[in-house]
């Protein structure tokens, strides 16, 4: 009997070390991907990622402040510069009103970036909880949100203050998302608040990149553009959601 338990204890010991050294010799990009696909939290970024376009700059071209805004983006979003200024910056120069932010989300539909819909349903399918987290604006996110099935409770993103007669009035600058570590400082409360054990995070900006840690994984997308400071940051860059499909696939064949 004693020798019969010191066969299984020493099985045991072999097997826990093969599995401690299969994990040891992951490379970061195989590290992520098991992470993925174990996850039970991911978080999506929304411009350039879950849809084609940056909101902001899309709403800048409708308030004809389109040329100035987008370079204030690309510089925000290659690091260039803290978000919260660059938010600033843009917004003191759109100064949306209420009228126009309406009439915006009529004539503009959203574009969903192609295999979102699917990544998201089959998420969900695998009982992974789908979050939000963006810096664009809430009242451009929630149409995204309704089309993907996203509960507007996970949305994390910036609000637009307007006054009564419904001109721009600012930002809601107590948003997390208004500056940079926002999005970092979104997961960490997720993860305390609801003690996600495995979450990723998914995006093609610099606020995504530094989201991990807290988050337990960042993938870097680049399938509507292409940012090569945040291709450097990402053990895992991707430019076709299918790849990230195929990939939770690989667990259940």
């Amino acid at each position: 009997m004693a020798l019969y338990s010191l066969k299984n204890n020493l099985q045991y010991a072999t097997l826990k070390t093969l599995s401690l050294v299969s994990i040891s010799v992951m490379s970061p990009q195989q590290s992520v991907q098991e992470i993925f696909r174990t996850a039970d939290c991911v978080c999506f970024d929304v411009d350039s990622t879950v849809i084609q376009d940056e909101g902001i700059d899309e709403l800048a071209n409708f308030c004809g402040k389109g040329d100035e805004v987008k370079r204030l983006t690309a510089e925000a979003m290659g690091g260039n510069m803290t978000f919260q200024e660059a938010l600033k910056k843009r917004l003191d120069i759109i100064r949306p009103s209420v009228s126009q932010v309406r009439e915006f989300l009529e004539k503009f539909p959203v574009r969903l970036t192609p295999g979102i819909s699917q990544l998201v349903k089959a998420l969900q399918d695998r009982g992974v909880i789908v979050y939000l987290v963006s810096g664009g604006f809430r009242s451009l996110i929630e149409p995204v949100a309704e089309k993907l099935g996203i509960p507007s409770s996970h949305i994390f993103a910036n609000r637009l203050k307007f006054y009564f007669n419904g001109e721009y009035a600012g930002f809601d600058e107590n948003e997390p998302t208004s500056r940079s570590g926002g999005k970092g400082l979104v997961i960490r409360r997720l993860k305390e608040q609801h003690g996600y054990q495995r979450l990723i995070m998914i995006g093609d900006g610099a606020t995504d990149a530094e989201a991990s840690p807290p988050a337990d994984g960042f993938i870097g997308f680049g399938g509507n553009v292409t940012r090569e400071e945040v291709r450097k940051k990402a053990a895992w860059y991707v430019t076709d959601f299918q790849e990230l499909i195929q990939n939770l696939t690989i667990q259940t064949k």
